[in-house]
């Protein structure tokens, strides 16, 4: 794919290591240019001049995407070093695990700040230059399939649950302005999967950065003109579209719903409805009665 990003300028995020720091090498192996943003200056800079020792074009950022000031010095910084703004790769995170009844508010204000007003707040400083300019661009922000719910990722989940939202909203605003937004949700052997037994029992060492960051390169590039607001998974070996949150029938309707109408619905129509839920797909209490294969038969 060399010179598919030639003559774009694309933002990273988080990009000093692990996932950011493969998808800002790719861009600059497709001939972009590349702002490569990590809050540790340091791994930023490395990443940018290991760019730069192979002929690409990077400059290195240490702003927080979570203050809005430093988030719109990072999208300034691609602006004038090389003339404007056609990407942005809102890759920033963090990322815990706790029980709910562990879990520290302070921790989850922290991931709460860079997870999504992260992505706020740069994206909304990428969007009015890239409005301002008038010549469109591509919006990736990572999400994750976690955001479907996952066992001790609550706070991390929810989080990620609001970029997919923040995604399917920007893309109906940004459309007509010719601005793609689209999600990547991606599993690669990276710290945060260092730091779960049971993340490294399903994402061994061969699943590298690299192998998520042609998706991302994609949907920078104008081959995927016409793609937008989409969900994307991919885990190495398989690529997919992840569905989206819709209204189920039946809808049941009625002048004026109480309580007890309400425990009708449900055990009379919403039972046999119910959703299983999570990542794992749970089967709810009620239905367990029905699907528990460990219970004995009878005739």
């Amino acid at each position: 794919m060399d010179g598919l990003m030639q003559g774009k300028a694309v933002v990273v995020t988080g990009a000093g290591r692990g996932l950011g720091e493969a998808f800002a090498v790719h861009v600059a192996r497709a001939g972009g240019a590349v702002v490569v943003n990590d809050v540790d200056a340091e791994l930023a800079e490395r990443t940018a001049a290991n760019i730069r020792a192979h002929g690409g074009r990077a400059v290195a950022s240490g702003h927080s995407v979570a203050e809005a000031g430093e988030a719109q010095e990072i999208v300034d910084l691609c602006v004038k070093e090389f003339g404007g703004i056609d990407g942005l790769v809102n890759n920033a995170g963090l990322n815990y695990e706790a029980l709910p009844w562990e879990d520290d508010a302070e921790q989850a204000r922290e991931l709460v700040a860079v997870n999504v007003l992260g992505v706020v707040n740069t994206g909304l400083a990428a969007i009015k230059a890239m409005v301002d300019a008038g010549t469109g661009g591509s919006i990736v922000n990572i999400s994750s399939g976690a955001s479907l719910g996952q066992r001790k990722l609550g706070v991390y989940a929810a989080s990620k649950g609001a970029v997919a939202s923040l995604t399917y909203s920007w893309a109906l605003d940004l459309e007509d302005v010719g601005i793609r937004v689209n999600a990547v949700c991606p599993l690669a052997h990276t710290r945060m999967v260092w730091k779960s037994e049971r993340s490294l029992r399903a994402c061994p060492p061969d699943r590298t950065p690299s192998r998520i960051a042609p998706v991302v390169l994609f949907l920078l590039g104008d081959g995927s003109d016409g793609i937008t607001g989409q969900m994307i998974r991919c885990n190495g070996p398989q690529l997919h579209i992840m569905g989206q949150p819709f209204l189920k029938q039946p809808i049941l309707e009625r002048p004026v719903w109480d309580t007890e109408t309400v425990q009708k619905a449900f055990d009379e129509v919403f039972s046999a409805h119910l959703e299983n839920y999570g990542l794992e797909k749970r089967v709810p209490p009620r239905l367990r009665k029905w699907t528990d294969t460990t219970s004995p038969r009878t005739a």
